[in-house]
């Protein structure tokens, strides 16, 4: 697939202001692979992107390199560089990665009152959506809302691991056919987890993640290797 345009990319030049780096490009193509402008597959044409941002070939690819070290690009000699179509091994790896960090964190809060303001919000955007059947949006807040459960860890680090984890996961969200059904489940769920951590519940609210990441690895798992027919699951 070749992306002949930059996906609106102009509205984002004024995020660049008057310090433009390759870290700044790179977090904006990255937002943008994540919400879908750029799917798997999707050829990045340096010409519009660079023009779109403003910013040079060096700058650009230099962005480029950050996101393939992160493996949401690969590039392919003399043809270009494209966003990442993960294997079916990585989409289980991403969700052992996700129950490791997330349930670590609910594990490590300490003691109630927790700042879960950040994860209603996000739990009120994704219901929001669903009642308009935008359901590209319930994934957008689904994301958000686990962005937000790490974030309580209050660790820059953590946040930029899992920064890293659900924007590569996203790619496999956007092979699936039906994100209605792939989405929608979930939906109340994230709603349970907020509401045992709004009564102080720590423990209960791991077990509902818990369970809740297990449920999701083997329903996204199977749903992403019969859309990219790899049923072997082999890791790329």
């Amino acid at each position: 697939m070749d992306v002949s345009g930059a996906g609106g990319l102009t509205d984002d030049r004024v995020l660049l202001g008057r310090t433009s780096t390759a870290e700044r490009v790179a977090d904006i193509l990255r937002t943008r692979i994540a919400e879908g402008y750029f799917p798997p597959g999707a050829r990045l044409s340096e010409e519009s992107i660079g023009g779109a941002l403003g910013v040079s070939r060096n700058t650009l690819r230099e962005a480029f390199r950050l996101l393939t070290h992160e493996r949401l690009l690969v590039h392919e000699l003399n043809r270009g560089v494209f966003v990442r179509v993960l294997a079916v091994g990585d989409v289980d790896d991403l969700y052992r990665t996700r129950r490791l960090v997330e349930c670590a964190v609910v594990r490590g809060l300490g003691q109630p009152p927790f700042a879960v303001d950040g994860l209603a919000a996000a739990v009120d955007e994704g219901e929001a959506a669903a009642r308009a059947e935008d359901w590209t949006g319930v994934s957008t807040a689904n994301i958000h809302f686990h962005r937000e459960l790490v974030a309580l860890a209050g660790s820059a680090r953590t946040d930029e691991l899992m920064r890293g984890v659900l924007a590569e996961l996203r790619l496999a969200f956007h092979v699936v056919d039906d994100p209605r059904a792939l989405h929608a489940p979930y939906l109340l769920r994230n709603r349970e987890i907020l509401d045992a951590l709004r009564a102080g519940e720590r423990a209960s609210a791991e077990r509902l993640l818990a369970r809740y990441l297990d449920d999701s690895r083997t329903r996204v798992t199977a749903a992403y290797a019969e859309a990219v027919d790899d049923p072997a699951g082999s890791a790329g």
